[in-house]
């Protein structure tokens, strides 16, 4: 900031003065005029707090101490209690000279006194000083506000790049399995919706914070980015996989989950929306009772997150056209869900997802393909 051409602003400042005696009025009335400010004039406290309510608000008031009905202790309460004007700075004009009344009115928020007789060129030294302190003070202001906003700004770029490059490496794995369309939205949603409805479950309440979900939701797409390592010859095959092949389709999971990792490691630091990703990249095809793959994990030893993709996935698959089944009618899917809980499904998410059936078959037609 240049102090020169902060000086030469305040010169063209409002002032307003307040002092029940005409005299007093006149005089620093006459003497801030001919300095160069804008000066207002009030006769009461009152009449101070209608004018420094109205816009422009003055940058500056000089008030008078003692006044009838309403002194000026009562005036800078209402001020300093008022939005509008609580960062007016006010210099107190009194002829008592006692360090008490002046600790007083610091308390209440003043930023000088003067006292009476009025010495012109005391004043004009305190006003100055009042208004260059001021305008520093909205140029601070004004600084940090452009600071947040830039830092906003920037937050919310990054978590649009984010989005997209999430959405992009999901859409590479599709690209190596093209039956699978809308199948990201989708289970994205499903896991959305589950994470929301057990949110406050003695269960689950811990994890599933606000934060949690907003990460969990944003981790879904990337849950088969492991297919990309998975050859053609099987990814793509329209019949059942030989039990050789299917044990190369397994290591998706894993192959998923390293990539994520990895990620983390080249960035050397932990990103929390990668953590869960990779958990849910790598322990979505588990089971509730351990006869899941990668690591055969069982019960409560599989990460919440992986759970709640491991029905969104199963329901999605059920529902949709693959080139060995033909997509099941919603009625047979739910009880093929119901089936499953306790064997692949965690008992709770699965009694969630009954309860709240019509919501996923909403999602589903939603996003249908085609």
């Amino acid at each position: 900031m240049d102090i020169t051409t902060t000086a030469l602003n305040t010169l063209s400042a409002t002032l307003l003065v307040v002092d029940d005696v005409p005299g007093n009025l006149t005089v620093l009335g006459e003497l801030l005029h001919d300095a160069g400010y804008q000066v207002k004039a009030a006769n009461s406290g009152r009449a101070a707090l209608r004018y420094a309510a109205q816009p422009p608000h003055p940058d500056l008031i000089l008030l008078d101490v003692m006044m009838p009905e309403m002194d000026g202790y009562q005036v800078l309460a209402r001020l300093r209690a008022d939005l509008a004007t609580d960062s007016i700075p006010v210099i107190f004009l009194t002829a008592l000279n006692d360090t008490q009344d002046e600790e007083r009115g610091l308390e209440l928020g003043a930023a000088d006194y003067i006292t009476k007789p009025f010495h012109p060129a005391l004043v004009l030294a305190r006003v100055r000083t009042q208004l260059e302190a001021k305008r520093a003070q909205d140029w601070l202001t004004g600084q940090n506000a452009y600071l947040e906003a830039e830092v906003a700004r920037r937050m919310a770029e990054n978590d649009l790049i984010q989005r997209v490059s999430i959405r992009a490496l999901a859409h590479l794995a599709e690209t190596r399995d093209p039956e699978t369309g809308n199948h990201i939205l989708r289970t994205q949603n499903y896991v959305h919706t589950l994470a929301t409805r057990l949110k406050d479950h003695p269960r689950f309440a811990a994890f599933l914070t606000e934060r949690n979900i907003e990460l969990l939701t944003r981790s879904a797409p990337l849950h088969d980015i492991g297919k990309v390592g998975i050859p053609d010859h099987i990814l793509l095959k329209p019949g059942k996989l030989t039990p050789e092949e299917w044990e190369v389709m397994k290591t998706h999971a894993k192959i998923g989950a390293d990539a994520i990792k990895q990620a983390e490691v080249d960035v050397a630091e932990p990103v929390p929306f990668l953590i869960l990703a990779q958990e849910i990249a790598h322990w979505h095809q588990e089971k509730w009772d351990g006869s899941g793959y990668p690591d055969g994990l069982a019960g409560d030893a599989i990460p919440i997150s992986a759970r709640l993709m491991a029905l969104a996935d199963v329901f999605d698959a059920l529902i949709s056209v693959r080139v060995y089944k033909p997509a099941l009618p919603f009625d047979q899917v739910r009880d093929i869900i119901a089936a499953g809980r306790g064997s692949h499904f965690d008992p709770d998410v699965t009694d969630t997802f009954l309860a709240g059936f019509d919501e996923f078959v909403a999602i589903a037609q939603c996003y249908h393909d085609g």
